[in-house]
C-alpha cells in the first residue's frame, strides 16, 4: 500500500487526498535528504578524526561495521523497512570518493542515480517476454489476493515471535534483491551529491540567502510538479502495474530529490534566519539524536501496529495516519532537548561512539 495506493486500504475522499498530499510532500523526499546528510557526515567525521591525527580509514570502516550490526538488528527483529544496512554499506563505499571535488563527485552520482531508471525502462519493454511464472509472481506482490493480504494482517496483529518468519523473509528480500536493484544505487547517488553540497558548503549555511532561496523555488516547483505528474498519470492509468511499478514511479523517483534540494534549501534559510532560536534550537537536539530517533520510531510504531502492542496493524485509516506522524514529531521534539540537557549524546549515538573508539566517553 506504499508503493501501489490502490492494494489495501480505503482510496477515496480525504483519505486520497492524504496519500496524494504525503507523496507529493514525504515519499522518498527525508530519505534522499538524510542519505545525503550521511555522505556529508562521512567527510566531517574523517575530516575530524584527520585533524586529530587519527587513523581516519580504521574509525570510519569500524564505524560502518558497528552500523551494519545494528541494521542487521532493527531489520530482522523489529522492522523489514531498516535503511542502516543500506547506510553502512553504501557508506564504506563513499569513503573512497572523498577526496574528490565536488564536481567529480556529481559526475560519480549520476550514473549511480540512472541506473535505476534504465533497469525499470528495460523492465517495461521486456514485460511480454518474461515467462508466466515471473509476470505472476510481479502481479502478486503489486496486487496481493484478499487471501495473501489477510495471511499478513494476522501475523502481524499476532504476537513478536509469529512474526519472525514474515520479517525474516521481508528483510532478505530488502537487503539482497531490493537492494542491489534499488536502494544501493538511490542511497550511493545521495551520499555522493550530499558530500559535493558539503565541499560547496551548502550545509554549513556559508551561501547567500539568494542562493538558497533560488535552491528552495527551483528544488520544490520541479520536485512537486514531477512528483504530481506521477501521481496524476498513474491514477489515469488506473495503477496497473505495467505502467505504475516502474515508468510511473520514475517521476516521484526524480522529483523526490529535487524536492529534497528544495528543502534543503528552506532549512539553511530557517537556520540563517534570526528568529525562532527555541524552535532551532530542538530540531538541533534532534539532529544529534537522529540514530537514536530513527530507531525510537521504530519502536513506537511497532508498539502502536504490532501484536505485541496495541494490534492496530492495517486498521488504521490514512487521514488518522497523518495525526499519528504527528504526534510522533511533536514528542520527539520535546524529548531530544530534555535528554541532551543531562547527557551529550544520545543513548545509541554514545554507544556507537564508544564501540567506534573502543572509549566510553
Amino acid at each position: 500500500a506504499y508503493i501501489n495506493p490502490t492494494a489495501y486500504g480505503d482510496l477515496t475522499g480525504i483519505n486520497k487526498w492524504v496519500w496524494i498530499i504525503s507523496h507529493i510532500l514525504a515519499s522518498g523526499k527525508f530519505m534522499s535528504i538524510f542519505s545525503m546528510l550521511f555522505g556529508a557526515g562521512v567527510l566531517l567525521f574523517t575530516g575530524r578524526a584527520e585533524a586529530k591525527g587519527l587513523n581516519s580509514a580504521l574509525l570510519h570502516y569500524r564505524r560502518m561495521g558497528w552500523l551494519l550490526l545494528f541494521g542487521m538488528m532493527h531489520g530482522y527483529l523489529l522492522w523489514t523497512g531498516d535503511i542502516l544496512v543500506s547506510y553502512s554499506l553504501c557508506g564504506m563505499l563513499v569513503f573512497l570518493f572523498r577526496n574528490k571535488r565536488p564536481l567529480t563527485l556529481i559526475w560519480i552520482a549520476l550514473p549511480f542515480f540512472l541506473f535505476p531508471v534504465l533497469l525499470d525502462l528495460f523492465f517495461i519493454g521486456s514485460i511480454s517476454q518474461w515467462p508466466a511464472e515471473a509476470y505472476q509472481f510481479t502481479m502478486e506482490s503489486w496486487k496481493p489476493d484478499a487471501a495473501s493480504i489477510e495471511h499478513h494482517l494476522d501475523v502481524y496483529r499476532g504476537g513478536w515471535l509469529g512474526q519472525m518468519g514474515l520479517r525474516v523473509h521481508g528483510t532478505i528480500f530488502m537487503q539482497t534483491s531490493y537492494f542491489m536493484m534499488q536502494s544501493f544505487w538511490r542511497v550511493m547517488a545521495m551520499m555522493l551529491l550530499g558530500m559535493a553540497l558539503y565541499k560547496w558548503q551548502v550545509f554549513s549555511s556559508e551561501r547567500s540567502s539568494l542562493f538558497y532561496l533560488k535552491m528552495t523555488l527551483t528544488g520544490l516547483s520541479l520536485g512537486f510538479l514531477l512528483s504530481g505528474l506521477g501521481v496524476s498519470l498513474n491514477f489515469k492509468n488506473q495503477w496497473i502495474m505495467e505502467f505504475s511499478m516502474f515508468l510511473g514511479e520514475q517521476f516521484n523517483y526524480v522529483g523526490s530529490v529535487a524536492t529534497a534540494l528544495g528543502y534543503t534549501g528552506l532549512i539553511m534559510l530557517f537556520s540563517k534566519s534570526e528568529g525562532c532560536k527555541g524552535m532551532k534550537s530542538r530540531f538541533s537536539a534532534v539532529g544529534r539524536m537522529a540514530f537514536t530517533n530513527y530507531i525510537l520510531m521504530t519502536l513506537i510504531g511497532t508498539f502502536l501496529f504490532y501484536g505485541h502492542g496495541l494490534g492496530l496493524y492495517g486498521s488504521v485509516e490514512r487521514k488518522f495516519q497523518v495525526i499519528i506522524v504527528l504526534a510522533i514529531w511533536i514528542m520527539i521534539l520535546i524529548i531530544s532537548p530534555l535528554w541532551l540537557k543531562r547527557f551529550r549524546f544520545g543513548p545509541l549515538e554514545r554507544i556507537w561512539r564508544a564501540l567506534t573508539y573502543w572509549s566510553w566517553q
